[in-house]
């Protein structure tokens, strides 16, 4: 029995909705973030000594890293499924878009994250001013530009395909879902990228989708 260690409005809701995909039993251990800093629970380190979220357990075996997740599973359990055929350009795309997700998608986001947070932040009032025009001018002069190159990017490549691997849906589709979602909840995805919004509109409406929603608990990352 796979066990997916799951933390709240994080990556590991991307994990339970594979495993819905591929109709694969499974059973889930929640953890909830810290509410004051966001962090994982201590509790995660006995699972892995990262404390991060997700991993899973299929039995004795460990694997963390949402990417490294979703291959495994599709590679060990999969049939086939959700992948494209080896040796073909779809499966070159396939391999890229499960990289790009974390490698070039994520940072971005998460330095506005971060940037946003240093603005909000409590802290002495005649610091303050500077702090928030220090984070202001880092967010419009360098990393919203840099989430705008990305978005289009993205949106481009949509134009070639239904799905970022082919017309078939894949993994790698699975992986992408959670920049997209951030993107939209706070790095400016609207519908001036439709095809990148069809995109979310369509793994949203999926039921294995719902049915991940479900399982996983309230996931707040699109609000």
């Amino acid at each position: 029995m796979i066990t997916v260690h799951h933390l709240n409005n994080s990556r590991s809701q991307r994990v339970l909705w594979l495993l819905e995909e591929l109709a694969l039993d499974y059973t889930v251990k929640r953890y909830e973030r810290n509410p004051a800093t966001m962090l994982a629970p201590p509790e995660l380190r006995a699972v892995h000594p990262l404390g991060k979220s997700p991993v899973i357990a299929d039995g004795e075996r460990v694997v963390a890293e949402s990417g490294a997740i979703l291959e495994y599973l599709v590679e060990a359990h999969g049939n086939g499924r959700l992948v494209p055929p080896a040796g073909t350009e779809d499966r070159l795309r396939y391999r890229y878009w499960l990289h790009y997700a974390e490698g070039s998608a994520m940072p971005p986001l998460l330095l506005k994250l971060v940037f946003d947070r240093i603005g909000q932040a409590r802290m002495p009032f005649f610091v303050k001013p500077v702090a928030k025009a220090i984070a202001a001018r880092a967010r419009d002069s360098f990393i919203q530009p840099l989430i705008d190159q990305h978005l289009d990017y993205m949106e481009s490549e949509l134009s070639r395909s239904t799905w970022f691997a082919g017309e078939a849906m894949t993994a790698a589709d699975v992986q992408m879902s959670f920049p997209l979602e951030a993107a939209a909840a706070r790095a400016g995805l609207d519908a001036a990228r439709p095809r990148l919004m069809q995109f979310l509109a369509r793994i949203h409406a999926r039921p294995a989708y719902q049915r991940a929603l479900a399982r996983g608990g309230p996931y707040d990352i699109m609000r």
